[in-house]
């Protein structure tokens, strides 16, 4: 247990840390290349829940795609009807 002021090590390794930094400084897509090549070699149990983790954490989330779907129908549908009653 850390004293008081003091803050306890973060877990993982210096490779993991470093991909939550690159996360947390805004640089997703490189913290996600981080985690793969991490997960990619012979990681600890620990290093791979922490990258499993962060690949979790940045994963675009499913409803978006159905969402940006929807709006490309809806466009579709508008064009076609501009074309209709304009042709």
């Amino acid at each position: 247990m850390a004293k008081g002021g003091q803050t306890p090590p973060a877990p993982g390794s210096a490779e993991v840390q470093a991909a939550w930094a690159r996360k947390e400084a805004g640089d997703v897509a490189g913290a996600r290349r981080d985690a793969e090549r991490i997960l990619a070699g012979t990681p600890s149990p620990e290093d791979r829940a922490e990258a499993e983790a962060l690949l979790r954490r940045t994963a675009t989330p499913r409803a978006l795609y159905g969402f940006a779907l929807l709006g490309a129908a809806v466009f579709v549908l508008l064009l076609v009807l501009a074309i209709v009653r304009y042709a």
